[in-house]
């Protein structure tokens, strides 16, 4: 059970470094058609579009990453503390 735990902790993890990244390349708009964007796109959708529909975007910032980058946060978290 702890292996499953620490599995889910470690995925938690690198989908944060990868909205990361996601959020980084948003500044370079010569990115947005790169084969490696639309797949990294394809993996952090899943998280950050239900979370967009529910944040509001400021102005011309979209907060939904940082929302979704803190939540990934406290699952990990928990879940290093739990095992």
């Amino acid at each position: 059970m702890t292996t499953i735990l620490l599995f889910i902790a470690f995925l938690a993890q690198l989908m944060s470094w990868l909205i990361i990244g996601r959020s980084l390349l948003s500044w370079f708009p010569d990115t947005r058609n790169h084969p490696l964007v639309d797949l990294l796109h394809q993996i952090t959708d899943p998280i950050i579009v239900p979370i967009q529909r529910i944040v509001p975007r400021m102005g011309m910032f979209d907060l939904s990453p940082m929302v979704a980058f803190i939540v990934l946060q406290i699952i990990s978290i928990a879940i290093m503390r739990a095992v």
